[in-house]
């Protein structure tokens, strides 16, 4: 019943409005609908919420590219774009995948600690001015090819909508917060680098250009944590030292130290160093800057290179010991003789050294690496990680080892265990095995891993086992396995009962 009354009250009210409209069409006159319409609209605005509006231009007058705008563009892209109708499409070579971007004319809204916000992207011909030309995937216009001051150049802007009431919000937080994912958007979907330093540079005219100074090639490694040959134990708290690291920026702030940290890897060749540098540019999505000291020609060019390197990077310098001669100052034997002059008890017997530098050796001091390390140029770039490497940690010198310089020292030793057990998986994989092979497979991997810990093996030559009986089978490449072990055993074993005898 009172659905009924209701539907009837809506329609007399209809009916009501009509023949009202129909009145004031036939007795008022055209000027007075006009006003009467302005009056209409004039007390809808003063009901309705007040807003306010931000305009962001893709260039400035003298076409400088503003930041902010591609920024919003990569942001909307990201998070407002997933049901909208219509967008722009852009793959940049290199790139891991399409970038969406919002097309002229149309809207995306957003919502930002409860504020509806609405973005419009437009575009208009912009007057004459500027020389600079048209650079970004999104920035030419459609159906032709501008550039600012030119005939027929589309200056293009975003237009951010929203209440006045949070106009504090909008710009003291939501403006950082686009700027800060559109951040973390380019640092995941660019494409990572390797680089290496050029050789022969001498300093000069564009001493800070980084094309000059570094080479790059893409980098794509496969390494990753859960494929290192390495003890579980050190595996995972190298992993957790990283995430920790990279999550302390305000707290390396608070400490008034610069956003770094140094590792040493050392251990016999062969034992993974490499393999774990690249798994750990790969854990943090780092560049790769592979420094040749014995490509720098001085300690003022050392100096330089560091500050041509980009944050979120990985400086490594790979034989540290072999590079410079930044062998330990206490010793008195050079390393290249430590072994050749051995006595028969293994003490290296002393050598008398010049302490003048030989006649061609590079003008890089111990002291130009130990401020590259550690001194205040090391702080021109956040977020960094420089890792040494060395074969032999005892002939460095120990001011290059303290706390400060290399704030880790990682051991990689020789194969184990578990490292076997990761090299089976990776080389041979576990999913083809029926449960005959099941058994066959546990026996021959627990007298491998049996005979590793009498006969040192490194990662490396354990690998080259396996790769060595690749579509053999697993079996059958344990078992290679095994028998190379057992001869060396009886080949160490015999070696010791000559020297006894």
């Amino acid at each position: 019943m009172k659905a009924a009354v209701s539907w009837g009250s809506l329609g007399s009210l209809v009916a009501t409005a009509m023949v009202v409209r129909a009145a004031v069409r036939d007795v008022l006159p055209p000027e007075a609908h006009g006003a009467l319409r302005a009056l209409l609209a004039r007390a809808a605005a003063a009901l309705a919420q007040p807003t306010d509006a931000i305009l962001v231009h893709e260039v400035d007058a003298n076409g400088v590219p503003n930041e902010l705008y591609d920024a919003a563009q990569l942001y909307l892209g990201a998070r407002c774009l997933a049901s909208a109708p219509a967008l722009h499409l852009h793959k940049a070579h290199g790139a891991p995948e399409a970038v969406a971007s919002l097309p002229d004319d149309h809207a995306a809204r957003d919502t930002f600690r409860g504020v509806r916000l609405q973005w419009t992207s437009r575009s208009a011909e912009a007057p004459g001015g500027g020389g600079a030309a048209c650079y970004a995937p999104f920035r030419c216009p459609r159906g032709g090819f501008g550039a600012p001051g030119g005939a027929g150049w589309q200056q293009r802007c975003l237009r951010l909508e929203f209440p006045r009431r949070h106009r504090d919000v909008v710009r003291g937080a939501y403006i950082p917060h686009v700027l800060a994912v559109a951040a973390a958007l380019r640092l995941k979907m660019r494409e990572r680098k390797l680089y290496t330093n050029n050789p022969m540079y001498g300093g000069g005219g564009g001493m800070y250009d980084h094309q000059m100074l570094w080479s790059s090639h893409p980098f794509a490694h496969p390494s990753t944590f859960d494929t290192l040959a390495v003890d579980p134990a050190l595996r995972d708290g190298v992993r957790a030292d990283l995430l920790r690291f990279v999550r302390r920026r305000e707290h390396y702030a608070r400490a008034g130290r610069a956003w770094k940290r140094g590792y040493l890897l050392h251990g016999p060749p062969g034992t993974g160093k490499t393999s774990l540098i690249a798994a750990i540019a790969n854990l943090l999505e780092f560049d790769i800057y592979d420094l040749e000291l014995t490509a720098v020609g001085s300690n003022s060019d050392l100096r330089l290179l560091l500050a041509s390197t980009r944050p979120k990077s990985l400086i490594v310098v790979e034989d540290i010991d072999c590079s410079l001669g930044l062998f330990d100052r206490t010793r008195t034997s050079s390393p290249g003789q430590d072994d050749e002059f051995d006595d028969p008890a293994g003490t290296p017997r002393p050598l008398r050294m010049s302490p003048y530098p030989p006649r061609g050796r590079e003008r890089i001091s111990l002291s130009g690496v130990l401020n590259f390390v550690d001194g205040l140029w090391s702080s021109c770039v956040g977020e960094r990680l420089i890792v040494f490497t060395t074969n032999h940690v005892d002939r460095l010198d120990p001011a290059l080892l303290r706390p400060g310089r290399m704030d880790r020292k990682i051991e990689l030793g020789y194969c184990k265990a578990h490292a076997l057990r990761v090299l089976a998986r990776n080389y041979l994989g576990d999913d083809d095995r029926g449960p005959a092979d099941d058994c066959r497979y546990e026996k021959l991997i627990g007298e491998a891993e049996r005979l590793l810990e009498e006969v040192h093996l490194t990662p490396a030559d354990v690998a080259e086992v396996f790769m060595g009986c690749d579509g053999d089978g697993a079996p059958a490449a344990l078992q290679k396995l095994v028998d190379d072990l057992n001869s060396k055993r009886i080949a160490q074993k015999c070696a010791v009962s000559n020297n006894d005898g």
